[in-house]
C-alpha cells in the first residue's frame, strides 16, 4: 500500500462521495478516522487478518421498470481500499483488454461504443446479436474469476484480499448473508472484475474473427445474415455456461435488426450509412423521470419546477448528443411545453382566474373567457391553442427552460 497510491484514492473516494455504508462512516468522515486508525489498518492488510466489512444492499427500480437492481455498498474505508486495489490492478490488465470493450476503462466510454456499433452496422452487417447476461453481477463464480485474476497477479496476499471482498457478506434486515458468488455492483472494484472476467469472451469473438462491441455485460455482436447470428447466439451460450458459467437472459436477447433493438440507450436508421437515435425507450425513460419530477412540483411556483427539470435535461441531451436525428428534441420539448402547461392551468384553478391571467399574457378578453369556460381538462387546454399563444415557448425560456433541441445542436457544433 504505497503512500501516493493511498492519497490517490482517498481523493477519488472524497470526489465519487456516496452513500455510507453499514457503519454509517460518511465520506467526510474517513480522512478524521484514518489519521487515527491507519496504523493498525496497515498492519492487518500486511499481516492478512484484515476482514472487509459486509456490503449494505441497496434495491433501486431498473430502468424497464420491471424489477429491481441489487446495489451493494461498502463501507467507505473499503471503498478507499478497493480503490486502491483498482489503481494497482488497471495497469496490469486494461492493457490486454480487446479493443472492442468499451465499458469501466480509462479513455473509453459509452458513446465509443455507440459509435463503433454504427460503424459495424454501416460495414454492412445488418444484423445484431443482443446478447443480455442473466443477473451477471450477482451470478459471477468466484473460483473462476479468480482464475483469471491469478493469470497476471502472483501476489497470493492481494489475492486473498480480492477474494475476500468477493465473499464479504451483504447485509439483509440486519443479518449478514454470506456470499459464494456474484460481485455486486456499487465497489469500486466490481468493474474492472467484471471486465477481466468477460475478456475471455471478447478473445473468443476475436478468435473466430466477430465484429462486436461490449460494454461491461451488454454485449452486441453484428454479423451479416439472421441465419449466421442465431448460429453466433447458440455458440455463445454454450462458451459462457461452459468456460465462464454464465447464462444469456433468452427474454432480453435477440437476433434482430439493428434498429429493432437499443445500445446504451441508442438505436439507428435502417438507412444504408445509419444515423444513430435516441430509443423509444429512452424517450419513455425520460417522461417517466420528468412527470415525477412534475408530480412533486405541484403547488410551487413555475421557476421552481423549471429549475428541477433544468439538470436532468442538460445531462440527458448531453448524453444523446450523438443522435443525428433530431425530431426526438423537438416532439421531446414540445410535450415539456405541454406538461408545464398543464402546471399552470391547474394552478390557476378558478375560470375567472384563468381568464384573468390569459388576458395580461396577451390573449384577447372573449377569447381568454371562451378557453377559460370549455369544460375541457387540464391536459387539453395544455395543447390548445389558446395555452400556446398565452405560454409560448419563448416565455418558458426566459422562465430558464432548457430547449432540448437547442442545446443539442449547440454540443452539435462544439464537437
Amino acid at each position: 500500500m504505497r503512500r501516493e497510491n493511498l492519497k490517490e484514492a482517498l481523493k477519488r473516494v472524497r470526489s465519487n462521495r456516496g452513500a455510507p455504508g453499514i457503519d454509517g462512516m460518511t465520506v467526510e468522515a474517513l480522512t478524521p478516522y484514518l489519521k487515527e486508525n491507519w496504523p493498525r489498518i496497515r498492519e492487518e492488510l500486511l499481516g492478512e487478518t484484515y476482514i472487509p466489512q459486509p456490503i449494505r444492499r441497496v434495491e433501486i427500480p431498473k430502468p424497464d421498470g420491471k424489477g429491481v437492481r441489487t446495489l451493494g455498498i461498502p463501507t467507505v474505508l473499503d471503498r478507499l481500499i478497493q480503490q486502491a486495489i483498482l489503481q494497482v490492478l488497471t495497469p496490469v490488465f486494461d492493457p490486454h483488454f480487446s479493443e472492442s470493450s468499451y465499458g469501466f476503462r480509462p479513455g473509453r466510454g459509452c458513446h465509443d461504443a455507440v459509435v463503433a456499433a454504427q460503424a459495424h452496422v454501416e460495414a454492412g452487417n445488418r444484423f445484431v446479436v443482443d446478447m443480455d447476461l442473466e443477473k451477471f453481477f450477482d451470478r459471477v463464480n468466484h473460483d473462476v474469476l479468480m482464475a483469471r485474476v491469478a493469470r497476471r497477479i502472483g501476489d497470493k496476499r492481494l489475492l486473498r484480499l480480492i477474494r475476500r471482498y468477493l465473499t464479504a457478506g451483504m447485509m439483509v434486515e440486519g443479518v449478514a448473508q454470506a456470499r459464494e458468488e456474484g460481485t455486486p455492483q456499487g465497489g469500486p472494484l466490481s468493474p474492472l472484475l467484471s471486465n477481466i472476467l468477460l475478456d475471455d469472451l471478447d478473445k473468443e469473438l476475436e478468435r473466430r474473427g466477430h465484429r462486436f462491441c461490449r460494454y461491461a455485460d451488454d454485449c452486441n455482436v453484428y454479423v451479416k445474415s439472421k441465419a449466421a447470428g442465431e448460429r453466433v447466439m447458440e455458440s455463445v451460450a454454450r462458451y459462457l455456461e461452459k468456460r465462464l458459467r454464465l447464462k444469456i437472459n433468452r427474454d432480453k436477447s435477440a437476433v434482430d435488426r439493428p434498429w429493432n433493438r437499443k445500445f446504451l440507450g441508442y438505436t439507428m436508421t435502417s438507412h444504408l450509412r445509419p444515423k444513430l437515435k435516441v430509443s423509444p425507450q429512452s424517450v419513455k425513460r425520460a417522461k417517466a423521470r420528468i412527470k415525477e419530477i412534475v408530480r412533486k412540483g405541484r403547488g410551487r411556483s413555475l421557476p421552481k419546477v423549471i429549475g428541477e427539470i433544468t439538470p436532468f435535461l442538460r445531462g440527458w441531451v448531453a448524453y444523446f448528443r450523438l443522435s443525428q436525428v433530431k425530431n426526438v428534441f423537438e416532439e421531446l420539448d414540445q410535450w415539456i411545453r405541454r406538461k408545464l402547461r398543464c402546471i399552470l392551468w391547474r394552478q390557476w384553478k378558478k375560470p375567472r382566474t384563468r381568464a384573468g391571467k390569459m388576458i395580461r399574457l396577451g390573449i384577447e378578453r372573449v377569447k381568454a373567457f371562451a378557453s377559460a369556460y370549455n369544460g375541457h381538462g387540464p391536459w387539453w387546454n395544455a395543447g390548445a391553442s389558446h395555452m400556446n399563444a398565452a405560454i409560448t415557448a419563448k416565455w418558458l425560456n426566459q422562465q430558464g427552460l432548457t430547449s432540448l433541441l437547442a442545446e443539442h445542436q449547440r454540443l452539435a457544433c462544439l464537437a
